[in-house]
């Protein structure tokens, strides 16, 4: 690599630096336009969730890049720059170029994807309450109705969504049932 290439590559580093550091300091909030989610349908609040949680994936993502630039610009500084970590063979300038952040060489490159981790919220999360659950106590609960019960304080459905008395209503649920 010469010296006008390396000086390209210090460049592009650190306008992408300055560039993903500014990115990250004027974060978009996602405000919710309600004063009160009392009477918010679930969906609503499901949105506000994932708008948040895809803001802190975009901000950590970002976050990580930063400290793979600065680990390049690092690297270029103590003169180690285009030359693999792992087993100290010369980074082709093409891969440099197509990656300034490079720091191994493509048959070093982290290239499996993680498969085995799973969301933390799978811990808690069930998948279904009509299946018994035993309790830490060994006591084994049946949730079977629980949702039935929870319900019947109350939900976002609207009238049109409730079972009605008419006739044909009636005759439909007795077909499904059968």
């Amino acid at each position: 690599m010469t010296e006008e290439q390396l000086k390209q590559l210090k460049d592009q580093l650190t306008d992408q630096l300055n560039s993903l550091e500014e990115r990250v300091e004027h974060q978009e909030e996602f405000d919710t336009t309600e004063l009160s989610n009392y009477d918010n349908h679930p969906g609503d609040a499901a949105t506000d969730l994932f708008d948040m949680e895809r803001g802190l994936a975009i901000t950590q993502f970002k976050e990580e890049e930063i400290d793979d630039t600065k680990a390049a610009l690092a690297a270029i500084e103590a003169g180690t720059y285009g030359t693999c970590t792992v087993c100290g063979k010369e980074i082709p300038y093409e891969r440099l170029e197509a990656m300034p952040t490079a720091l191994t060489c493509i048959d070093h490159a982290n290239q499996e994807p993680d498969l085995t981790t799973r969301p933390p919220e799978e811990d808690v999360l069930q998948g279904y309450t009509d299946q018994p659950v035993q309790d830490e106590d060994s006591r084994l609960r049946d949730y079977t109705d629980s949702f039935q019960d929870v319900e019947d304080y109350g939900s976002s459905d609207g009238p049109q969504d409730q079972p009605g008395d008419d006739k044909e209503m009636k005759d439909f649920y007795d077909d499904e049932k059968a």
